[in-house]
């Protein structure tokens, strides 16, 4: 098939249902870019011979190439995404199958279904875009794994059942999903009605609900057996066909026993059914899996010359003679194989019969991409759910609305575009430069000779940079209407409302003059482009159902963005990422005085990859956020090369903890029992350290810490509790309804209102009693109706709890009881001022300024004598007035203005002499002192109960050889890991090994898992959860065990401080550490003799 010509293209482009629009989905190194490259070179844009040489890694691009081809009689457009495998860019993978209607989705013939292979069939779910299978590497249980074909039979259909497992898995958990929301649907409604008998139905749904669909199998034409290097392919179809010819059976029979427990009686010419019991070949290993048996023994191991000339004759294939007489058997055998069955041909029809074109999308999934984040399809407005008809018509017509999803931007040089590249010259533009060449060096040489001019050299210097510069492309598709060049559009970012599009006038479009909307934005549509691999091709209009590539949209597009010409159109819903950035690392430039091209060109880096992100911390220091040390060697490399094209110097991994008190441990660091006399000395302990305390802080014997602020007006009690494992999971697992119930609350202060949608009322209801149903205990009766606060930031996994007897202040539950008519709870002056405190204490925490994680504070004393010092304060003034009487008016009426201020702020109720007189303070505005008292009270307490710090950790999914597990086993235990469980792959000699892996030991875990097995063994790093490390950071040796155990000095090192020195070293805080240790005195050689 030859290179496709572009008006070939645009012709296509119109066809909606003759698009296909699909990517490649894999685990890491199971074929995916060599199949591409089969697939492309099949349309001419590479050469076959480069088949799978060419691409290298794919995690450097995402490739979109398009093809036509005929299958059928017609004619088809493949839009084919290439995505990576490498976990750390699962990002890439959801920007590709949010643009695609299908999937082909590729297994390794020998390895088998691996953890990514999971992942990305999951991503394909979510998605609702239809997979198909290609087996991949079959040659390898020919060559490598010398497998008999009967052997190699048994072998693919143990990997069917595990690729089936997984799709099978998927598809039950969402129907017992929602048949768990039609009980729930029910019961409410049962008990609306008061009916008293209920006749429960055991069935879970599965058995009505049709799944035929959903499973692989070749005989429903939606598997292909591969061999992408050596160039063939083939789905059970072609060779149903090829039979049926020779025997005189017809094609439908052999398509459906070709596969399965049938056997070819040859005596009877019939085909029976239990191949297995009888101990016959079945008829896939008769007819198929021998044929290419041979081949490869003819060719591969044996090359034998008169049976490969034989069976080129016998299959009427054509074999240039160099081929033949090569030295390398895989040439002659990819030469033969690739006329015989061609990869591309199998896998392409396939890709045309069984891959859904855009016109057949389907209706619930137009529902989840227009449903965003708890928004059910339901409760959005009319107008935008009118757009639904237009998603499913997806017609071309000029008055559908447009509608377009960019999944991600990408960054490609200025001499990509098409409008800048080289075209031929005509003859009388080559003689026209050819005049203009001479004038300018006639110029140049008269300048010569009269001075050197500054002017042109900085002329021909701004030129180039401008050559360099990266444009960025908006990778999209559209869903409906027609796209045009230079067409008026509103860009909508994902925190879009459309109900706020009800406000603007009826029927407006993009070009009109519209009062300015949050979150939504007017452009002009510069330039559409098709992608073909690393070549753009300019385009006037993109039909519906095409992917594109849209210039001009970096002012207005960061990430991701959906684009309308109707502002009532909804954003799409977020895509999901698998990978979550955890990998911190500061930038900064090699030369200071690169500092603005660095900033600029992390800019560029934050648009152009979906995962990254770009921090500027309070300290000043540029930090890049990456999903892992794969990954943030790319965006380092980019930054360099690329995006800055500066020398910068990245610092070592920041790698980020938590901190948390525990309950206090019932052993020791060397598992004795804490007796009765280790309980009194703690005790002892606690008075000394009393006497460390500052002046105005006590702490009793149960934690409580007693805070006096320095002006003695107000006292703060707070103890510190830790919170169960499961509250803490379940307030990191609810961030965006905390933050949704906070910003009720700010609005309640303002007396505004916040509409919330009912499917988010519910999911805080819901919240709440998993909550309380957590919460149980003595000590935690009532507790969540006391919730002051959450932090930090709002919505962190710590508590602040009010335990102030007498005062009742408004729920953070506010939004659940606005139906019910509750009494208006009072808020006590500077209420803001201890949830400030919280905030920040909670935001860095004593041991190394990392933020708290499952601590719960409760405020059980707040006392406040604002009436006493009053009197003292006046006579304090009377006589400071009658030295400087102007300076002091100054002050005091500053002063009264700063504290009306922050009394408006925080809608406090105050007469305004008492502020005038609580706030004339020598200390400054009374808030400020009172926030910082309840920020160091919430210090103390946390210093009283045991501290612990939390590790990131990582899970690690390492596949293995048996005879390099023991290596593995040996780097994981030097690394702190902790094997979960290891078990054996079926068929294989391959191990899989499940573990978890402190983040901070995970850099350069990989490399050295890889060393140590000659490459037999690649781990899979993932980030999963928080967990506390068991050592405790502050312990000295004290007992006689103890010294046995550790030595005088605790010499095995204590991991915990190991850390939180580690992190105060680079924070730039005190470490308390011994520079110098075992010191001993030199000896000169000269006393020694």
């Amino acid at each position: 098939m030859g290179h496709t010509s572009l008006e070939k293209i645009i012709a296509l482009q119109k066809k909606t249902p003759h698009i296909r629009n699909l990517c490649i989905l894999a685990h890491v190194d199971h074929g995916k870019t060599t199949l591409a490259d089969c697939l492309v070179a099949s349309n001419g844009i590479i050469s076959s011979r480069l088949a799978g040489k060419v691409s290298g890694p794919t995690e450097n691009y995402q490739l979109l190439n398009c093809m036509v081809v005929i299958a059928g009689g017609n004619e088809y457009l493949i839009n084919l995404i290439d995505s990576p495998g490498h976990v750390d860019f699962s990002s890439e993978v959801s920007t590709a199958v949010r643009l695609c209607d299908g999937a082909i989705v590729v297994v390794d013939a020998v390895e088998g279904v691996c953890p990514q292979t999971q992942v990305v069939l999951r991503q394909a779910w979510l998605e609702n875009i239809r997979p198909v299978l290609v087996i991949n590497k079959i040659d390898r249980l020919i060559v490598e794994l010398k497998l008999t074909s009967q052997e190699a039979y048994t072998h693919l259909q143990k990997i069917l059942e595990q690729v089936n497992a997984v799709t099978g898995s998927l598809f039950t958990s969402k129907v017992l999903e929602e048949r768990a929301e039609k009980d729930a649907e029910a019961q409410s409604s049962c008990t609306e009605n008061g009916s008293g008998d209920q006749v429960y139905d055991w069935s879970a749904g599965l058995e009505e609900t049709d799944d035929s669909d959903l499973y692989f199998s070749p005989d429903r034409g939606n598997v292909v057996f591969a061999s992408a290097i050596d160039g063939w392919g083939f789905s059970i179809h072609q060779f149903a066909e090829m039979y049926s010819q020779k025997m005189g059976i017809r094609s439908s029979v052999l398509l459906k026993t070709l596969w399965g427990d049938f056997y070819l009686n040859a005596k009877a010419k019939k085909i029976m059914k239990g191949a297995q019991s009888k101990g016959k070949k079945p008829l896939f290993v008769q007819l198929v899996l021998d044929n290419i048996w041979s081949m490869y023994d003819a060719v591969v191991t044996r090359r034998d010359k008169e049976k490969v000339e034989k069976m080129v004759t016998s299959l009427g294939l054509k074999v240039m003679s160099r081929d033949l007489r090569h030295s390398d058997p895989k040439v002659l055998l990819s030469a033969i194989c690739s006329q015989w069955l061609p990869v591309s041909q199998a896998v392409l029809s396939m890709v045309c019969e069984k891959l859904p074109s855009p016109a057949e999308i389907s209706a619930e999934r137009v529902e989840k991409l227009m449903s965003v984040g708890a928004r059910r399809f339901d409760s959005l407005p009319e107008q935008t759910q009118e757009l639904k008809k237009a998603f499913l018509d997806c017609s071309a017509d000029e008055t559908a609305p447009v509608i377009v999803f960019v999944s991600k931007m990408f960054a490609v040089d200025s001499k990509a575009l098409p409008q800048n590249k080289q075209r031929p010259l005509t003859q009388e533009e080559i003689a026209q430069r050819r005049e203009q060449a001479r004038q300018r060096h006639a110029e140049r040489q008269a300048a010569n000779q009269s001075a050197e001019s500054p002017g042109s050299a900085l002329s021909v210097k701004t030129a180039v940079e401008e050559d360099n510069k990266e444009h960025f492309v908006a990778f999209a598709r559209v869903y409906s209407g027609v796209l045009r060049k230079g067409q008026k559009v509103f860009v909508l970012g994902p925190k879009y409302d459309p109900s706020l599009a009800l406000r603007l006038p009826e029927g407006c479009s993009a070009a009109d003059v519209l009062p300015s909307v949050p979150h939504m934005a007017c452009c002009t549509v510069d330039s559409l482009y098709l992608l073909m691999g690393r070549e753009l091709e300019e385009l006037d209009e993109v039909p519906t159902g095409n992917v594109l590539g849209i210039g001009g949209m970096e002012e207005f597009i960061l990430k991701s963005a959906t684009i309308s010409t109707s502002p009532s159109c909804p954003p799409f819903t977020p895509l999901n990422f698998e990978a979550t950035p955890i990998v911190r690392v500061a930038v900064e430039p090699k030369h200071p005085s690169e500092m603005p091209k660095l900033v600029r060109g992390m800019r560029l880096l934050n648009q152009a990859d979906p995962c990254a992100e770009v921090l500027i911390q309070e300290t000043g220091e540029h930090v890049l956020v990456t999903a892992g040390e794969v990954h943030l060697q790319r965006c380092l490399d980019d930054l360099r090369e690329r995006f800055a094209k500066i020398e910068i110097s990245a610092s070592k991994p920041i790698i980020p903890f938590r901190e948390t008190v525990i309950r206090p441990p019932k052993v020791d660091m060397v598992n004795e029992d804490m007796g009765k006399q280790q309980k009194v000395a703690v005790i002892h302990q606690v008075k000394e350290e009393q006497t460390k305390y500052p002046e105005g802080v006590q702490v009793d014997s149960t934690g409580l810490v007693t805070l006096t602020t320095p002006n003695k007006m107000a006292t703060v009690g707070v103890r510190a509790i830790p919170l169960p494992e499961e509250v803490t999971r379940l307030l990191e697992d609810n961030v965006e309804l905390i933050r949704t119930m906070e910003q009720f609350s700010l609005f309640a202060w303002e007396d505004k209102t916040l509409d919330i949608n009912q499917k988010i009322l519910e999911n805080i209801q819901e919240f709440k009693v998993k909550l309380e149903s957590n919460l149980q205990g003595r000590k935690w009766r009532g507790a969540v109706e006391r919730i002051w606060a959450f932090g930090p930031r709002r919505c962190g996994p710590n508590i602040l709890l009010n335990s102030v007897e007498g005062y009742r202040r408004p729920s953070v539950w506010q939004c659940l009881e606005r139906e019910k008519e509750t009494e208006k709870a009072e808020i006590r002056d500077f209420d803001n001022s201890i949830a400030s405190g919280f905030q920040l204490a909670t935001l860095s925490g004593p041991m190394c300024e990392e933020p708290l994680m499952g601590v719960c504070f409760s405020v059980e004393t707040w006392d406040m004598k604002l009436s006493a010092p009053l009197a003292q304060q006046d006579s304090i003034d009377e006589d400071s007035q009658t030295a400087e009487p102007n300076i002091d008016n100054q002050n005091e009426s500053s002063d009264t203005h700063e504290t009306n201020a922050s009394s408006a702020s925080s809608n406090r109720s105050r007469s305004g002499a008492e502020a005038a007189g609580s706030s004339v303070d020598c200390y400054g505005p009374f808030s400020g002192q009172l926030i910082a008292a309840m920020k160091e009270a919430c210090r103390y307490a946390f210093q009283a109960k045991p501290q612990r710090l939390m590790a990131a950790m990582y899970t690690c999914e390492i596949m293995a050889t048996a005879e390099v597990l023991g290596r593995v086993y040996a780097v994981l235990s030097k690394r702190e890991g902790r094997v979960l469980q290891e078990e054996m792959k079926e068929g294989t000699d391959m191990f899989i090994i499940k573990a978890v892996l402190p983040v901070a030991e995970s850099f350069g875990f990989a490399d050295e898992i890889r060393k140590r097995t000659s490459g037999l063994a690649s781990p899979q790093l993932v980030f999963s959860h928080w967990e506390v490390i068991s050592s405790d950071p502050f312990w000295v040796p004290t007992t006689e065990e103890e010294y046995l155990h550790f030595g005088e000095k605790a010499d095995s090192s204590n991991q915990a401080l190991k850390y939180m020195n580690a992190v105060r070293r680079r924070k730039g805080l005190y470490v308390e550490e011994k520079i110098v240790e075992h010191a001993e005195k030199q000896r000169t050689l000269s006393k020694n003799k």
